[in-house]
């Protein structure tokens, strides 16, 4: 038997360095990655599609936002458990029990409410921990496993849980962290055959039958190995062994980080040609972490080099870490013409711009780059 592994989808996430236009085309991919997925379950004879938390971003989601990503799923011939996760808890104010949703969901979606097996057909089961709150006092899926008995014989069983395992995450909030050596035992006590996850963006196997799938579309930076659903196949003839995962990328965006050095005209041209080979551009967000430096006049080359792409990619931005500065060089003084006191000021500078104080060589090369660029030598 298969079925489908997801989490994550923070449907109506929105990320502050987007613009109305990009932001728009990030949310329609959010929604157009379940029909994506959905598909992909169907065509792998899964049975039913297991959403390890996070479905929404906020309780306070639109109803338009909640509509469209239920008429994504409505079609689909097989049953859909969400779980309730840290982003959009089954609390007094959640989205679960909105007018918003309740008008919206179809009949083969299934909010795992509480900690009762659920079952799929004869011989499946699907059990989930959902978050009552942002702030759980206890590890919610280790809960769960304590309280089951062991699955009756020949029924599959799929725990579904949503949180930090502290295998993978032991800085995390040590109060709800999932203790690994606690769903080792349920497992093999029988009371599960597999730990779906969710919580964690980037596929991430913790044992053989625990894994975390990821989000299908990636949300951030630092994630390793977003984008990606898994399809999950247990043999029901021999539940000692391990399942089978597959994964699936069905991302359509991407993250991706740059760093370089920019010392030249050289290291600028570099750096247009590794932007001008990513692939995707319109989605893609692009991070530049930037160190060197640049005389005024190159400064000015990679400002063209950074307007154009703006233009192109979903995103660009610029790491916290970057540290480039600008130091005009002979070269972008040569043509000013200066003589006298205003020559004079500009050798003081280049002086102090070179010297041993840090604060004030960055303040003197600062004031030598606006004297060039105001000249109109950069432009």
């Amino acid at each position: 038997m298969r079925f489908l592994h997801t989490a994550d989808w923070q449907l109506g996430m929105s990320r502050r360095f987007l613009d109305p236009e990009r932001q728009g085309q990030f949310d329609a991919a959010r929604r157009d990655v379940l029909a994506t997925l959905g598909r992909l379950a169907v065509s792998e004879g899964c049975e039913a599609v297991l959403v390890g938390g996070d479905v929404f971003e906020t309780n306070t989601e639109s109803a338009r936002t909640v509509r469209q990503a239920m008429e994504k799923l409505k079609g689909l011939p097989l049953k859909v458990f969400l779980l309730p996760g840290n982003h959009d808890p089954l609390n007094a104010a959640s989205i679960w029990d909105s007018e918003r949703f309740l008008r919206a969901y179809p009949e083969n979606v299934v909010v795992l409410r509480d900690e009762q097996p659920v079952e799929v057909r004869p011989g499946f089961e699907v059990v989930g921990a959902p978050w009552r709150s942002k702030r759980p006092t206890s590890d919610l899926l280790g809960d769960l496993l304590t309280a089951l008995d062991p699955a009756p014989p020949g029924v599959v069983r799929v725990a579904v849980g949503h949180g930090a395992v502290d295998a993978v995450a032991p800085q995390s909030d040590p109060v709800a962290l999932i203790r690994i050596a606690g769903v080792r035992a349920a497992l093999e006590a029988g009371k599960a055959h597999y730990v779906a996850l969710g919580d964690r963006h980037s596929t991430t196997e913790v044992t053989p039958r625990v894994w975390y799938s990821g989000a299908p579309e990636p949300t951030a930076f630092v994630e390793t190995d977003p984008g990606n659903v898994l399809v999950v196949e247990i043999d029901e003839a021999d539940l000692s062994r391990p399942p089978v995962v597959t994964k699936h990328r069905v991302a359509t965006w991407n993250f991706r980080s740059v760093e370089i050095e920019l010392n030249g005209a050289a290291d600028v041209t570099a750096l247009s040609e590794l932007l001008d080979a990513l692939p995707d551009k319109e989605r893609t967000i692009v991070k530049l972490l930037l160190r060197g430096v640049l005389s005024v006049s190159d400064k000015a080359a990679y400002d063209d080099l950074r307007r154009s792409s703006e233009e192109l990619f979903a995103a660009v931005v610029d790491s916290s870490r970057s540290r480039l500065e600008v130091r005009p060089d002979d070269a972008d003084f040569g043509a000013l013409g200066l003589s006298g006191f205003a020559a004079r000021a500009v050798d003081d500078l280049r002086e102090l711009a070179t010297g041993p104080d840090e604060d004030a060589a960055r303040r003197a090369s600062d004031a030598l780059a606006l004297l060039v660029t105001l000249s109109g030598r950069a432009s």
